[in-house]
């Protein structure tokens, strides 16, 4: 469910820690799942971020390598096996350049343009499973942007600006016309209610 990564950074959001080992990370999410996976998310991050911008260079918007980004780290959630898994970083690379290649695939499908072979975009058949987890996905991104819908203005603009588009206050300040210092109360305040929701939802 795309929602688990929001909700692991939204939730755990001032509980960050970094420079952590793949056995530390792996044994977080087996013991604390929503701290584990926002460290795998601190992590990777940045090394996501790359493959993604690499792939769809050219193609893609900012926002579409934001929701590339997104996306790898959902999938790696829902299928990453902590008891076998060793080496994630070439896990996570794997998962990130075939989500970008998907994604630069469906973009490029819109704009009328052919991907050719040497594009690295292969055609994939979805299988019912896939249908079946994008309705869910679809489902659970709805339910908290609803949630943070309900927050009202200007907190939910906010949210949506910290968490999904990693803005720093100082920027969000510039959109919603707060000082940088507002910015970072009122993301405070507004997570405390989205906790609350979230918690009472799930």
């Amino acid at each position: 469910m795309r929602m688990c990564i929001v909700k692991a950074v939204l939730l755990t959001s001032g509980e960050r820690r970094y420079n952590m080992t793949d056995s530390e990370i792996l044994q977080l999410i087996r013991e604390t799942p929503p701290k584990g996976h926002r460290a795998l998310f601190d992590e990777y991050y940045n090394y996501v971020c790359a493959v993604a911008a690499n792939v769809l260079r050219g193609t893609g918007t900012p926002e579409d390598i934001d929701e590339c980004v997104i996306d790898v780290f959902t999938d790696v959630i829902n299928h990453l096996d902590t008891e076998r898994a060793s080496g994630l970083k070439a896990y996570i690379g794997t998962a990130a350049k075939r989500k970008a290649i998907s994604l630069k695939r469906s973009i490029t499908a819109k704009s009328g343009r052919n991907i050719t072979m040497d594009d690295g975009a292969f055609p994939e058949l979805p299988s019912g499973e896939d249908i079946a987890a994008n309705a869910e996905k679809a489902a659970e991104t709805e339910q908290l942007l609803s949630e943070i819908k309900a927050l009202g203005e200007p907190d939910s603009t906010i949210i949506i600006q910290r968490y999904f588009y990693d803005r720093k206050a100082k920027e969000i300040g510039a959109v919603t016309g707060l000082s940088a210092a507002m910015v970072r109360l009122r993301c405070s305040r507004a997570l405390k209610k989205l906790r609350k929701a979230l918690s009472d939802n799930s």
